[in-house]
């Protein structure tokens, strides 16, 4: 089958925020007004088509992402109507938008990361009321890593509270100063009817039982001062972008709304300007113009620089086109369970297609897989395809060894693309199954969780022989504990949660490892020196080879490394793993008939433990970023009470009436905060945590870890 897209018309964007803020609510909309979907699904209904898992619905939040495909021809081509019926009009307007409506709380991040490492574009919701918020900050930090080009967009300015230049001064205090409004609100709050685009110096009201009618009509009297001051300031900033539109500005000359679209355009792709436009998703005022504005300024595959990788046969760095012409490379980004056609692999194609029937090449694991079926996905729905294009995103049925992050490939020309790095869990519980019979049920799913969430790890306690579940927040591992039920049909008794505690070291230190078994025949005998030393947070794990002229054989040598990693997973302080260590080998001897890969295993995981204990080693637990809204009469309790659980007060301020309180404080203090806060301010309280970072206990509580008092 051709191409029915030009890669010019296609957008691969994602809808981000905070909780709440309304992502689901926009991109429900946007299925309505695409025509994907004829009814509406309100999301505290419980019927959103994007929120499909039955803990979505219950709970009226976003768990995973999910995918879709729309397409939309811009509202300013004529009468849409008239275009409608018009084919040529059709070819050459209609647009093919794919959209990953993502999670916004913090315990399900990975969803929002992984996405943007595979989308060119997004749209950034924000709260009319709240403004930036804690995740919002987050997200936007992880769009900035992988360079995504973004607008945004002000919802909720209908509720009581809103503030749309309140919201604009948060968004360029927290996040950006580079901001381009183009749109400024008609009336706010109950009053709030539509908006004013700067560019056309047009207003718009939404009109019919869903807003779907879009009547333009002359800015209203009272707004046309500042509308003219608002939409000065708006081409000075894009004029500024541009050399030759900043010469026609300055000589006073007048710029077309096509030369400054197009400035903006070319400022936006580059990260230098993010347009913001604003409405109410739920009241329907103003979505339509997030399409417009998708098309107008975020960008094609086509608009981006190409896919950098490694070729595997010349192991070196080489770029790949977003072209079908070129060879086939490709991400899977994530992993999914479907009770129906088993596991999904969900993958965006950066060149080439990906047809069915063919072989690819798993290029991170170096095994080949066949691609046996295609779909696209629509929320939860599939619709079979033979080909998927460069600049699309779909999934394959049935790939056995593929998990998120590795590279899809052409056989012949085998590549890989840069990693996602993600989070580590920072919080555990403890899981037995109810019956002989869940025991079993309960290692497939667990191996099959696994799979699908980078951010979630199943192991075992060596000691107590338990089953132990890590992930990123209390809410991630009661949501995964309702899976196993739902899903599996796994019946488990769970623990109390616990922090992922883990270890470290602060000095250098060096140490050595010998193992010799003589027994009748032959022998055991491995001999390593190792150096150990901190490395900066977060880092992980570095292993050095320093051994020259074969003093230990080269096949030797992954061997110690396994040794070492290994020996990690058991530090010498309370047992937590070693993280963040800097381990060299420099040093040792080998036997020509006794070595053996298992000896020398064996003494390089001998001679870490010995080194770890002599370089200062310490306990590390995660830190939190914690934002507490209270009203005033409580400020003085709730800081209070922060102060009593080890917490420093990073800032204080105050959004309408409420005060906000942000502070970091460890994971450790903070079980049960929940119900503290609502007595303490009358269930008028709320907090949003996240995780922040590793820091060094303080020895009198690193004492009470120790001897298992504080869990």
């Amino acid at each position: 089958m051709p191409r029915q897209y030009p890669i010019e018309k296609v957008r691969d964007i994602g809808v981000i925020a905070h909780i709440d803020a309304g992502k689901t609510t926009v991109t429900e909309r946007i299925l309505f007004y695409t025509g994907v979907s004829y009814k509406i699904g309100e999301v505290h209904e419980g019927q959103a088509i994007m929120d499909w898992m039955e803990q979505e619905r219950e709970r009226g939040i976003t768990i995973t992402a999910a995918a879709t495909t729309c397409f939309w021809m811009p509202t300013y081509v004529g009468t849409r109507n008239d275009a409608g019926q018009d084919a040529e009009l059709h070819r050459k307007y209609e647009h093919r938008i794919n959209i990953i409506d993502t999670p916004g709380h913090i315990d399900f991040t990975v969803e929002v990361k992984r996405s943007l490492r595979v989308l060119d574009g997004a749209v950034v919701v924000f709260d009319g009321v709240a403004g930036v918020e804690p995740q919002s900050e987050t997200n936007w930090h992880y769009a900035d890593e992988y360079g995504v080009p973004r607008l945004c967009f002000i919802n909720k300015l209908d509720r009581l509270g809103a503030n749309f230049e309140k919201d604009i001064q948060s968004i360029k205090e927290r996040l950006t100063p580079t901001v381009a409004v183009l749109q400024l609100p008609i009336g706010v709050e109950d009053s709030f009817s539509g908006v004013v685009d700067l560019l056309t110096r047009t207003a718009y009201r939404f009109e019919g039982d869903h807003g779907e009618q879009i009547i333009p009509y002359e800015v209203p009297g009272d707004m046309k001062e500042v509308v003219e001051k608002a939409r000065q300031e708006l081409v000075e900033k894009i004029s500024e972008t541009d050399d030759k539109l900043l010469h026609d500005y300055l000589g006073g000359g007048e710029i077309s709304v096509e030369e400054l679209k197009k400035a903006l355009r070319a400022a936006t792709l580059k990260v230098k300007l993010v347009p913001v436009l604003c409405g109410s998703a739920l009241k329907n005022k103003g979505v339509q113009l997030i399409l417009d504005a998708v098309i107008d300024y975020l960008p094609s595959p086509a608009d981006l620089p190409p896919v950098k990788g490694i070729n595997l046969n010349i192991h070196q760095e080489e770029e790949r086109r977003s072209s079908d012409d070129e060879p086939l490379s490709a991400l899977a980004f994530k992993i999914a369970t479907d009770p129906f056609v088993g596991t999904l692999t969900y993958f965006r194609v950066y060149s080439g297609v990906m047809k069915r029937g063919t072989y690819i090449l798993n290029a991170t694991k170096n095994f080949q897989e066949r691609v046996s079926r295609i779909v696209r996905m629509h929320a939860n729905h599939r619709e079979e395809a033979e080909e998927i294009y460069a600049g699309d995103l779909g999934a394959i049925v049935g790939l056995k060894n593929t998990t998120t992050g590795d590279t899809l490939c052409d056989p012949n020309k085998p590549i890989i693309l840069e990693k996602i790095i993600f989070p580590e869990p920072v919080i555990s519980i403890r899981i037995e199954p109810k019956t002989k019979a869940d025991q079993e049920k309960m290692s497939i799913a667990l191996h099959r969780l696994v799979e699908e969430d980078p951010t979630f790890r199943a192991g075992g306690d060596l000691e107590t022989g338990e089953t132990i579940i890590s992930g990123m927040g209390e809410l991630h591992l009661e949501i995964i504990v309702d899976r196993l039920k739902r899903e599996f049909s796994v019946g488990a008794n769970v623990g109390q949660p616990q922090v992922a505690y883990k270890e470290t070291v602060k000095g250098l230190a060096e140490a050595e490892g010998k193992y010799i078994r003589q027994t009748g025949g032959r022998g055991q005998y491995g001999h390593v020196r190792l150096r150990v030393g901190p490395l900066e947070r977060s880092k992980g794990f570095e292993f050095i080879n320093a051994i020259k002229g074969g003093i230990i054989p080269h096949e030797f040598i992954p061997a110690v490394e396994k040794g070492v990693r290994e020996a990690m997973d058991k530090g010498v302080v309370a047992g937590y793993p070693l993280v963040d260590l800097e381990v060299t080998l420099y040093d040792g001897s080998y036997h020509d008939v006794d070595s053996s890969e298992i000896a020398f295993k064996i003494a390089a995981s001998m001679a870490l433990q010995e080194a770890v204990k002599r370089a200062k080693p310490v306990l590390l637990e995660p830190i939190m970023k914690l934002q507490v809204i209270t009203p005033p009469d409580f400020l003085g309790d709730a800081t209070g009470d922060l102060s009593s659980r080890r917490a420093k007060i990073t800032a204080m301020g105050e959004r309408g009436n409420v005060r906000i309180v942000d502070a970091s404080v460890p994971l450790s203090e903070m079980f049960g905060y929940v119900t503290n806060l609502r007595s303490m301010t009358q269930g008028r309280g709320s907090y949003n945590m996240e995780f922040s970072h590793y820091d060094e206990v303080p020895t009198s509580v690193a004492q009470l870890i120790i001897e298992g008092k504080k869990k």
